[in-house]
């Protein structure tokens, strides 16, 4: 049995107010999304909020400087990790 990707997103527990700094994250690019990456991403972003990006997914355009967004292809792949 094959796992599904993520969707939706996640909150950092207690987390303060940071910018996000996705250069570290950018190692999981290939790698299938799963929620203990999203934990990570989170972790090496300093985002407070991680928002999954599903194909053919549609999202707001409103720029939130905490949040990390993980873009994911049909196979679960990991294709783009970005703030914003």
């Amino acid at each position: 049995m094959t796992s599904s990707p993520p969707t939706g997103g996640i909150e950092a527990p207690d987390a303060p107010p940071a910018a996000c700094n996705a250069t570290e994250a950018q190692q999981f690019i290939g790698r299938k999304a799963s929620s203990s990456i999203g934990n990570s991403v989170l972790d090496m972003t300093d985002a407070r909020r991680l928002r999954w990006g599903a194909p053919d997914s549609v999202f707001t355009m409103d720029y939130r400087e905490d949040r990390v967004n993980v873009i994911y292809d049909e196979q679960g792949l990991i294709t783009r990790i970005y703030c914003g």
